[in-house]
């Protein structure tokens, strides 16, 4: 028997968490140190993964498949296509740097006894590996019921994280704002079980009509002709997935959960939430609403594609009005996925291409912004920009990095992001060139609300209460650094995630049938 490298990448953080949450209360640097070294072991072998797997390959790689509740026919299958490999690689990256910027968030407030049994900075750590196995496995499930309770699952951590360690450096540790935290966490949860609990009704009436979870199961069924769902039934089964989804990514008018969470959460876990656990919504939309629904997610597009339009100048809007930084970045986000399920749905190759370079990019490029500001956020205590003036005359790394963070998030050419909003333009205009064209109104608003954003918090007149703000530190280097690298690689030479991601595509479109529009050339006279 192989080595199951699939399991390994979820079961180490797994066991990291367990093993951090049992270092003594005293002990919480050991903790740490603990945490950050799992995070790094995942990344080694999340390394391994993109090594070992083929873009011209067969379409899951690296697959494990073994019986588990065999009465219902649910089994443990695993594998990874390109755009699994991709966001499997974005995870385990990007961990590292949320467990170094969170360093001190869950610090208590007062020395712990030796005999105390409340570890808080020890379940800070081990509630973000948690959450980072149950991702990372998503992203490899191919059985339709396994993903169901790895994408349920993941809120309970996630729950914990936003109403059991708030931003404390604006809060102050007061009731009013242990009561927004807790109405915050309970809005996230509230809002993704309503859309797991629907979703559920959908998974059972899918095993109803297939008589099996497995993705490769189905797919053959339907290739050999066994197995031919009903037009209505494929249809409902498809909006139970698809709302699910939608509430996860977060697509207008399921959104209101995120700047709530965002804003109430740590930097980190800000991080955690928009860029981590909110692509698995996205993603599954490429996995499953395409794959296993073609006809009904053909039947839905226009309907989605003015959703994501509405969710692109929406959030932009709304970016631009935000009086605290990180209910912007937020909004900011919003927009984002906007685009990101316009690709998807766009069913062009380009859209598609584009929308899994986007999840990608605007993982990088919203960490590197987020962490920025939560490090600006701690040493001034207060999220609202109005506080904030001058800083880039006391802080000039500090602002530096936070004006490449913003640039890459308005996309500019030469960063990353650039590279996957012009891809779903493009794919988008192809097909649908009155969407492409109206979605261009979300760039114009993202340079406002960044530019703005920047102008307000670093140059003007140096405030009071800024004048002894310190840089970044060596730590906040380290976590800085390597993102701004990659924005900048990505930007210029983005060759080694299109050639992963591509192929993937090709079989999405499969899928539901779809080719690349041909372009209308108009004869010479």
């Amino acid at each position: 028997m192989s080595f199951p490298l699939l399991t390994a990448t979820a079961v180490l953080p797994a066991v990291g968490a367990i093993v951090t949450a049992a270092v003594p209360a005293a002990r919480r640097t050991a903790a740490k140190w603990l945490a950050l070294l799992f995070s790094l072991a995942t990344l080694v072998l999340a390394a391994v993964v993109v090594v070992r797997f083929e873009p011209g390959g067969a379409r899951y790689q690296l697959t494990e498949s073994h019986a588990w509740i065999s009465d219902f026919g649910v089994r443990y299958e695993l594998g990874v296509d390109g755009i699994g490999v991709a966001l499997l690689a974005l995870t385990a990256l990007l961990i590292p740097f949320v467990i170094l910027a969170g360093w001190h968030d869950a610090d208590p407030l007062e020395e712990v006894h030796p005999n105390r049994r409340w570890r808080p900075t020890q379940g800070f750590f081990a509630l973000i590996l948690m959450v980072e196995a149950m991702v990372i496995l998503s992203f490899e499930a191919t059985d339709v019921f396994l993903f169901y309770i790895l994408f349920e699952a993941m809120l309970i951590p996630m729950y914990f994280l936003i109403g059991g360690f708030g931003d404390r450096a604006h809060s102050g540790g007061d009731e009013a704002a242990a009561t927004q935290r807790s109405y915050a966490a309970v809005k996230f949860l509230l809002y993704n079980l309503v859309g797991g609990l629907i979703m559920l009704a959908a998974v059972i009436g899918l095993y109803v009509v297939a008589g099996s979870f497995s993705l490769s199961e189905i797919a053959e069924a339907r290739a050999n002709g066994s197995l031919s769902i009903a037009t209505d039934t494929e249809r409902w089964l498809f909006l139970g997935f698809f709302f699910a989804f939608a509430v996860k990514a977060p697509l207008w008018p399921l959104h209101t959960w995120l700047p709530n969470a965002m804003g109430e959460a740590t930097a980190p876990v800000a991080v955690l939430i928009t860029a981590v656990v909110d692509k698995v919504g996205t993603f599954a939309m490429l996995r499953f609403c395409l794959q296993l629904f073609p006809e009904a997610s053909k039947w839905a597009t226009p309907v989605i594609l003015v959703l994501a339009l509405i969710s692109i100048v929406y959030g932009a809007l709304l970016a631009v009005g935000q009086r605290d930084m990180k209910r912007l970045i937020a909004y900011a986000s919003i927009s984002h996925f906007g685009f990101i399920i316009m690709g998807i749905f766009a069913m062009t190759s380009q859209g598609q291409s584009g929308a899994t370079l986007y999840m990608v990019n605007h993982g990088i490029s919203t960490a590197a912004l987020m962490l920025v500001a939560g490090f600006l956020i701690t040493r001034r205590g207060s999220r609202l920009i109005a506080d904030y003036g001058g800083v880039q005359k006391v802080a000039p790394v500090l602002a530096g990095t936070f004006l490449i963070g913003g640039l890459a998030t308005l996309s500019l050419p030469g960063l990353s992001p650039f590279v996957s909003e012009f891809l779903v333009l493009v794919g988008t205009f192809s097909r649908y060139p009155v969407i492409g064209i109206i979605a261009t109104i979300g760039i114009v608003l993202a340079a406002l609300y960044v530019l703005v954003l920047y102008q307000r918090t670093m140059t003007g007149p140096l405030k009071a209460e800024v004048k002894s703000m310190p840089d970044l530190r060596v730590r906040e280097l380290v976590v800085v650094t390597p993102l701004i690298a990659l924005l900048l690689f990505l930007g210029v030479y983005p060759k080694p995630l299109t050639e992963i991601v591509n192929p993937a595509v090709e079989h999405t479109l499969s899928d539901v049938q779809q080719t690349d529009p041909k372009p209308e050339v108009e004869a010479a006279p």
